[in-house]
């Protein structure tokens, strides 16, 4: 799984593996649109394959790629464990924001009927103050 992750470490190779998933491409095209060298882009290929993400097959004299996406769903299901995790601690989060606004709210309202400029004072049954 590291070689995955060093693979996808790199903004040129994961574009490489973004148009790769919309079909086969020979090294030229995976080049095209970077102002690198066919040899420097077979150095990212190369990792890309040392990685298990790409294939690459020699049709005469033209090297084509395509996507293996087996080592992404691995990553994507070890992600997802922490997807899990940080969404769990962010709902939990979140309701505790919730319940803090909702008793701020209560504090200010209960604060607001206490200071109508008036001091409140109650009679007990004897018609005492108290």
């Amino acid at each position: 799984m590291n070689s995955v992750f060093h693979a996808l470490g790199d903004a040129t190779r994961r574009q490489m593996l973004r148009d790769l998933a919309s079909g086969e491409r020979t090294v030229s095209e995976l080049a095209g649109p970077f102002a690198m060298s066919l040899a420097a882009a077979s150095k990212h290929i190369r990792v890309l394959e040392g990685a298990g993400l790409i294939r690459r097959e020699v049709r005469g004299r033209t090297h084509v790629c395509r996507l293996d996406p087996g080592p992404l769903a691995s990553v994507h299901e070890w992600l997802g464990f922490y997807e899990r995790f940080w969404t769990s601690r962010l709902d939990i989060l979140e309701q505790l924001l919730r319940d803090e606004d909702v008793a701020k709210e209560n504090a200010e309202r209960n604060a607001t009927r206490n200071t109508d400029g008036k001091t409140r004072k109650s009679k007990s049954k004897k018609g005492v103050l108290r």
